[in-house]
């Protein structure tokens, strides 16, 4: 997807030239790969690689040293095989990343999927046995298929491609909506939809469609359709772009969080303040959600090959433009976390102000990608993603020990010391935005 920004303009990117300098934008890619090279790769790989017991290992300490139990979830475990297959491409003289792509497939096909009903387990330990009720989700599955076909299109190994043509197809025997579309998040082993029960806890999401399973849905089956061009496959991403675009996104530009089978929004606004905040993980506004999926979009309708898309590229920069406004820190950069629109206020309210480091890097992806489709925007994107990668630099980067942060340390010093890895924190955000905005930064 080197070039795809130039399908909704053809000189974007000359016209950009005239706000950035070549050497600001080849300044901003060295040091960005050198980063990536030194401070994130080389950390992670190849002693991440799990030689014992198969897979990767997920848990470290701010200085990079293994802890705990070292359970493996299908999300961690994905999104390192994907991580290490994009890097056997882009850096081909360094083995290891070819054999962590290998051995992250191995430990997805032998110990993550389910060889009896189907379908990859969410949590096993660290040599392979399955943990909790073996109920599934679609989320997982996503980033199963988004693994899989990664490791495909960098090894040619057709079992890869095998595997991830089943998963598709378990989700669409289980977790599709044949008659609302979209796909059910919470699963039973077999595949089957959890529905909600009277007896759910209210905070619960069991039985709810999400933006986020849907959004990595649409990633997975973009990244699957670049090397399966099925057209059932192509059917369900338009479905799950047109869905995101023009049901999950609201007016404003920001992302439905929850939404019932009928895609009826989940929210607390009418309630109470107390009630609202109690409820906040269903219902908020997230930033860093927006800001990654105006860049899946726009992604997919590339992969679509639907020409001269301005409705999704209006939408998309709706979105980018909505999280500036909104969620923009102007003091020293950053996107905050969440925000909510309190009924009877005017405007949005910063509910946390924190800034997790996955946001800032979807961020910089998506800010960088604005400003070369619009250049003259009153946004300023490019000044926007210079604060930001500034902000990176000095808030989320470790320089001493490695890898990112898990928040900025602006507003969480503690972070300095916290875990560097867990199952919900690995190399996949930063690596694909710090890759995309090199080789954005650097095309001609």
């Amino acid at each position: 997807m080197r070039n795809y920004l130039l399908t909704f303009t053809a000189f974007a990117f000359l016209l950009s030239c005239k706000n950035e300098t070549p050497s600001s934008r080849e300044n901003i890619a060295t040091a960005m790969e050198h980063s990536l090279v030194t401070e994130v790769m080389a950390k992670w790989y190849p002693q991440s690689i799990d030689t014992v017991d198969g897979g990767f290992i997920s848990t470290w300490t701010y200085d990079f040293k293994p802890t705990g139990a070292q359970d493996k979830m299908i999300v961690t475990q994905a999104r390192h095989t994907w991580t290490n297959a994009k890097a056997s491409l882009r850096y081909p003289e360094v083995d290891y990343f070819k054999t962590g792509a290998k051995h992250g497939f191995k430990f997805l096909k032998n110990k993550m999927w389910d060889k009896t009903y189907g379908g990859f387990y969410t949590l096993v330990d660290k040599q392979g046995n399955v943990k909790g009720d073996s109920t599934k989700t679609a989320y997982g599955n996503a980033f199963g298929i988004y693994a899989l076909a990664a490791y495909y299109s960098a090894s040619m190994d057709t079992s890869a491609l095998a595997l991830a043509k089943e998963t598709f197809m378990w989700l669409e025997k289980g977790s599709h909506d044949p008659n609302l579309k979209g796909y059910f998040q919470h699963l039973q082993r077999n595949g089957t939809p959890i529905k909600r029960q009277a007896d759910t806890p209210s905070t619960a999401d069991t039985g709810y469609k999400d933006q986020n399973s849907s959004i990595h849905l649409l990633e997975a089956f973009t990244e699957l359709y670049q090397v399966w061009p099925d057209e059932l496959l192509r059917e369900r991403l338009h479905e799950m772009l047109l869905l995101i675009r023009d049901t999950i996104v609201t007016p404003k530009g920001n992302l439905t969080l929850f939404l019932y089978p009928d895609w009826k929004p989940v929210t607390f606004v009418d309630s109470s303040q107390v009630v609202i905040e109690k409820h906040h993980y269903l219902d908020h506004v997230s930033f860093g959600h927006d800001v990654e999926t105006a860049y899946l979009m726009l992604e997919a309708s590339h992969v679509l090959g639907i020409h001269n898309d301005t409705t999704t590229l209006r939408i998309a920069k709706k979105m980018v433009d909505h999280a500036l406004n909104n969620g923009w820190d102007n003091s020293v950069g950053g996107f905050y976390d969440e925000g909510y629109y309190f009924k009877g206020t005017s405007g949005i309210t910063i509910t946390h102000d924190t800034k997790n480091w996955w946001a800032q890097a979807e961020g910089l992806n998506a800010l960088l990608l604005m400003a070369d489709l619009f250049p003259e925007d009153e946004h300023q994107y490019y000044k926007k993603f210079e604060t930001l990668w500034d902000y990176t630099d000095k808030y989320l980067i470790d320089h001493e020990h490695g890898d990112w942060y898990a928040g900025g340390i602006d507003k969480q010093p503690e972070m300095k010391t916290a875990l560097k890895g867990q199952i919900w924190k690995s190399v996949y955000h930063h690596y694909r935005s710090l890759d995309n905005c090199i080789q954005r930064l650097r095309e001609d």
